[in-house]
């Protein structure tokens, strides 16, 4: 099962998360193009059923993001490098600006370097929703596009829960399946 070498998979992952700032969602599209596009790892259709699978879960999305990647390339022992090399880094970041918070928030810079952080944030979110999107809008797929713009309006506005919403959209997906699948038995 194993595709690459455990040591190259910590290594990639472990850099990928000490240079993640933001969240799980930030990583999640570094992974996709770390493992996508320069090592060809894992095919671009399989990566967005792993961001997929990741989002629907519960717990952290980069360590589900992890758990994911890790079990495709090198099964459970892909698995236990991964989720490491995903966690390791902000343990020991977290440890150290713990640590020494209450010096480095009086520094101005300080304060200007986390607001900056937090605007590239922003901006790589937003990469990974065009990214994410960007299939169905190639293919014109309006029905999904649809159920996008429901399920944003729904979360902004409504101010629907979360689970509410992804158990919605599960059984929409379902219906959708099941659908497609009758469908192309008739034919």
């Amino acid at each position: 099962m194993r595709k690459v070498s455990l040591a190259r998979l910590f290594l990639a992952t472990f850099y990928l998360s000490a240079v993640t700032f933001g969240g799980g969602y930030v990583i999640i599209s570094l992974m996709q193009q770390k493992f996508v596009k320069e090592y060809q790892w894992i095919d671009e259709e399989e990566m967005l059923d792993f961001v997929a699978i990741a989002q629907s879960a519960p717990g952290a999305i980069a360590i589900n993001g992890a758990i994911a990647v890790g079990y495709k390339l090198a099964g459970i022992l892909g698995v236990l490098v991964t989720v490491s090399a995903t966690i390791l880094p902000p343990l020991i970041i977290i440890s150290l600006l713990a640590y020494s918070y209450q010096f480095f928030i009086q520094i101005i810079w300080m304060q200007w370097l986390l607001t900056g952080m937090q605007l590239g944030i922003v901006a790589l979110i937003l990469q990974v929703i065009i990214e994410m999107l960007w299939p169905y809008i190639k293919d014109k797929n309006y029905f999904d596009l649809l159920l996008f713009v429901v399920v944003i309006v729904a979360n902004l506005f409504l101010s629907i829960n979360a689970v509410t919403i992804i158990f919605i959209s599960l059984l929409i997906g379902m219906i959708q399946a099941i659908y497609v699948v009758r469908r192309e038995s008739n034919d």
